[in-house]
């Protein structure tokens, strides 16, 4: 089957609809009283454009409550699912084009979202659109699942498998090529505190996003004092009626990538003043692998535990940080968990688990696993690229047996979360080449 030729001759069109879904601001909104868009407008006008282009393109189509919805063709009992979503992280930080333009430059399409996740899902539906069109017939049905609430606490895939059948097999195109056969466990944390403060402190929103601005407010005038730090640390900020921090945001699951604002502004408040949640960010969570603290720990296939210092909240009366942790196989939770809290506790700190994901693994000699694979090597001809695990959480760990599969490239730019996130037009249909092959394999 020549896939790659058919999705070019689609390609205008392909461009111009991922387009149309990038332009709009699909970023949470919560109102769960509305529902007709429980999580927002945006996020209700993305998941209807989808569906819509579905019932363009002759598939069956169903919203689920306006949480998730499905696209699916194809015949038999077994069922391929295809997972995507299409909420996106907020669009903080200074871009050169605005985030929600889809502007075109150098053969990419700038937008939040482009890599994370609505571009994929344009690829992914065109893949079945090629399908469609070449009159291929499979021994399996194919269900494109559009999710609304990746990115935050998952309700829509809670919802959808309420109401709808899990998957034979299944991959979400929401990560990197070639083949992602196992995710680290993800958890969140909070310390929180209940002593009162002269401080105020503000920092980050999202657990999965490394915070790139910090706010403190204090009485006390460190203005002089802060100025040196900056210039000293290479770190750039603002002075005035408070003292704001800028670092770089980056994914949770690599938080080394990023410059955390709140971990740098609690370093140097640290010298100047005694409050217990400063103290213990800038003594304690001062690394992302928890070697301050002797709780570091590594395993062979899955590499390092981390820590993304997301959240750090000060204020009159209390406040917390928001810990976001990605887990590998063989560690041992429990040990760590008491002894975090041990440790916690000697800086009047206490402990609340907010929500924990097991690991999610397949056998890398999986079949499911082999195929997608080679499909990927059809297009690329790369033999030298490993399979892999991440540190990331995608919808693949939705599925009683899933694996996440692209959609960058190997050498690509990791912009997933930052300023600036695009796609190569080039690697889109590529992407969608390697879906129709993947899905087609699957289905035969």
């Amino acid at each position: 089957m020549k896939f790659l030729e058919a999705v070019l001759q689609n390609e205008k069109d392909l461009i111009e609809d991922m387009r149309g879904l990038l332009k709009i601001n699909s970023t949470l909104e919560e109102n769960l009283d509305n529902y007709k868009a429980p999580f927002g407008d945006g996020i209700k006008k993305s998941l209807d454009y989808v569906l819509e282009l579905g019932r363009r393109f002759g598939f069956e189509v169903k919203n689920i409550n306006n949480l998730a919805g499905h696209i699916e063709f194809g015949d038999g009992e077994d069922l391929i699912g295809v997972l995507c979503h299409i909420d996106v992280v907020p669009a903080i930080g200074k871009w050169n084009y605005p985030p929600f333009s889809a502007q075109i430059a150098d053969g990419k399409i700038y937008a939040r979202g482009a890599i994370d996740d609505k571009g994929p899902t344009i690829c992914s539906l065109y893949a079945m659109k090629v399908l469609k069109d070449l009159g291929v017939k499979l021994n399996k049905r194919v269900r494109l699942i559009i999710g609304t609430d990746e990115e935050t606490k998952w309700r829509c895939m809670d919802e959808y498998f309420k109401n709808e059948e899990m998957p034979t097999i299944g991959f979400s195109p929401d990560a990197n090529f070639p083949v992602i056969y196992g995710e680290k466990g993800i958890m969140s944390i909070d310390l929180i505190s209940t002593k009162t403060n002269d401080l105020l402190f503000m920092s980050g929103d999202r657990y999965n996003v490394v915070p790139d601005e910090a706010t403190a407010n204090l009485d006390l005038n460190l203005k002089n004092e802060f100025r040196e730090y900056l210039s000293a640390n290479g770190l750039n900020g603002e002075v005035e009626d408070s003292l704001k921090l800028y670092g770089v945001s980056a994914h949770a699951m690599q938080p080394e990538k990023g410059i955390n604002a709140a971990v740098e502004l609690c370093k140097f408040l640290n010298h100047h003043i005694d409050n217990n949640i400063v103290k213990f960010v800038s003594e304690k969570l001062n690394d992302s692998r928890f070697k301050s603290m002797g709780l570091n720990f590594s395993d062979p296939e899955m590499k390092d535990l981390t820590v993304n210092v997301a959240v750090v909240d000060i204020g009159k009366s209390g406040g917390k940080i928001g810990l976001n942790l990605r887990y590998p196989i063989n560690w041992n939770k429990e040990e760590f968990l008491i002894e975090l809290k041990k440790q916690a506790s000697f800086y009047s700190l206490d402990l609340k688990i907010t929500s924990d994901q097991e690991p999610h693994y397949v056998n890398p000699n999986d079949e499911l696993v082999k195929t997608l694979h080679n499909a990927y090597i059809t297009y690329t001809n790369d033999r030298t690229t490993n399979n892999i695990t991440i540190g990331g959480g995608t919808y693949a760990r939705a599925l009683k047996k899933g694996v996440a599969f692209g959609m960058m490239f190997p050498g690509r730019e990791d912009v997933v979360h930052q300023v600036d996130e695009h796609v190569y037009i080039e690697d889109a249909l590529k992407a969608t080449a390697i879906y129709a092959k993947a899905i087609y394999d699957l289905g035969k």
